[in-house]
């Protein structure tokens, strides 16, 4: 739905946190949840959806007559779908997930094939005039790649794999007149963890690898190349994700923009935070409150700022949990997707300021018009922490409605 002063922004919550790996699953979430969403919020006017499509769903989606039956659906209850989120490729619920999210990788024919697909629904589905954008995982998983030169393959590769959705992007524009962007989307222990990352493998990678790829395979110059690559490829700025990285909003938005890096959707997720106590009771509470966040669906990596400047990272918090006692660090965040509304979980805080702080930078500059809540975790929340799943949407969208103006 449009918010803002002057209905700047589309808001949406992306269907990842709903399972369902399949189409006939994914429909139905849609009918359950939307609808009474959109009663509840703007009845008389169009209200937006963050559909986040598995493989096998985007495959079954273009069977048939299948995808011109969801426009129909949508058109008959004003609904309409402006962004998807293209990171995991299987399944995301009820099953371990850990590190498998990043595969495949950018390296891969698959993640340009499902991306590509992913593309073509979006031009199907978006309404006239709107730009839509595909999030996507930050190129790979870091701790893959054991030796730099690695690394470096791994960025090469994706680099042209990325170049060549683009040239498929540029296409569909040509073929359809909508302009579909793919947003990386950085998190902490991906390939692209941070803005210095982002930057160097744009800089380094993208820009003069892809683009002579790009360059080659169109028979247009590098500047040509390189342009258009700028024009499709940005990225996802998740707010937990930033946070957890313990990067200032206003000089990531600042850095990107001075590196002409577009950034083509904001999720709004708050992470984990834990001020470290000197005393080992202190220590002792905070892990039993942590505890019971180390489940065994998701990748929670741990961040950790000592007093001298430097961070420390753990892969999950359940290998971070042992070094709780001992460790010489004053703070933990942990990326853990937890409800935007709560900044204070009693020995345990949230990221909330992030959040509040990008929405306030957005108002004076809107660099990106596609806003998405992405809290994922409610089926793996402590206990004592789950609610009904329709009230806590409801109290998400309501929390950001209340943090923008208009």
């Amino acid at each position: 739905m449009k918010i803002g002063t002057d209905g700047q922004f589309h808001l949406t919550y992306c269907s990842n946190i709903h399972p369902g790996e399949h189409w006939p699953e994914v429909f139905a979430n849609l009918k359950t949840y939307i609808p009474p969403l959109k009663s509840r919020f703007v009845p008389k006017e169009p209200f937006g959806i963050g559909l986040r499509l598995a493989n096998p769903a985007s495959e079954e989606l273009l069977e048939g007559d299948t995808l011109s039956r969801f426009r129909e659906w949508l058109d008959q209850n004003d609904l309409y779908v402006f962004t998807l989120n293209g990171f995991p490729y299987g399944g995301f619920h009820r099953q371990v997930v850990k590190e498998e999210v990043y595969a495949p990788d950018w390296r891969t024919t698959e993640r340009q094939t499902y991306t590509v697909r992913l593309a073509r629904i979006l031009a199907a589905l978006l309404p006239e005039g709107m730009d839509g954008g595909i999030s996507s995982v930050p190129v790979s998983y870091k701790p893959w790649f054991k030796k730099e030169e690695e690394r470096d393959d791994c960025r090469e590769q994706s680099a042209i794999q990325l170049a060549m959705t683009v040239r498929t992007l540029m296409d569909l524009h040509d073929e359809s007149g909508k302009w579909i962007h793919l947003d990386l989307e950085p998190e902490p222990d991906g390939m692209l963890e941070n803005s210095t990352d982002v930057i160097e493998f744009f800089e380094k990678w993208l820009l003069p690898k892809g683009g002579a790829h790009l360059a080659k395979t169109l028979e247009i110059s590098v500047t040509q190349a390189q342009e258009h690559i700028l024009r499709h490829i940005g990225i996802c700025y998740d707010t937990c994700h930033f946070a957890v990285s313990y990067e200032k909003p206003h000089e990531v938005l600042e850095r990107f923009k001075q590196a002409g890096i577009r950034i083509g959707k904001i999720q709004i997720s708050a992470a984990l935070k834990l001020k470290l106590q000197a005393s080992a009771q202190a220590r002792q509470s905070a892990r039993e409150r942590l505890e019971p966040f180390a489940e065994s669906t998701y990748l929670h990596q741990v961040v950790e700022k000592r007093s001298n400047g430097t961070f420390h990272t753990y892969s999950d918090l359940i290998d971070a949990l042992p070094h709780l006692s001992e460790t010489p660090g004053q703070e933990w965040r942990i990326h853990f997707h937890v409800p935007i509304f709560i900044e204070d979980y009693q020995t345990l805080q949230s990221t909330q300021d992030d959040i509040k702080t990008v929405l306030k930078l957005l108002e004076a500059d809107p660099v990106c018009s596609h806003l998405e809540i992405e809290t994922y975790t409610w089926e793996v929340l402590p206990a004592e922490m789950k609610k009904d799943l329709s009230a806590s949407i409801e109290r998400e969208y309501e929390w950001v409605l209340s943090h923008i103006s208009g």
